[in-house]
């Protein structure tokens, strides 16, 4: 499952924000209240929200994951582009997409 700090995502397709989500990283997205969604990602709770037209992309957050490979793959898989592919650092792999709706992301591998 993949990891975040802490996270508010505004999307102009929220209902494509959770298919995405839920089905690349298993996140755990609770029905619409307020046209807000809850959302457990095993670490840090956020939301996905509709943005407004002024904001309409939140910002990038980095997520952990166990395979970038794998992530990246199944991100592919369900409309994200690779804007960076897999980098290596001393610590981690690092990589960044942005999903179908247009919200850039990182993903982390530590090794």
């Amino acid at each position: 499952m993949g990891k975040v700090i802490g996270f508010e995502l505004n999307s102009q397709d929220s209902e494509k924000s959770v298919e995405f989500y839920s089905n690349v990283f298993g996140w755990k997205v609770a029905e619409p209240r307020w046209g807000y969604r809850e959302v457990d990602t095993g670490g840090i709770k956020g939301g996905i929200s509709q943005g407004p037209h002024d904001y309409p992309h939140g910002t990038r957050i980095q997520i952990e994951v166990d395979s970038i490979d794998v992530a990246i793959s199944k991100a592919k898989d369900y409309g994200a582009m690779i804007v960076r592919d897999k980098m290596e650092f001393d610590d981690f792999y690092l990589a960044y997409l942005v999903d179908p709706t247009g919200l850039g992301i990182g993903l982390i591998e530590k090794k």
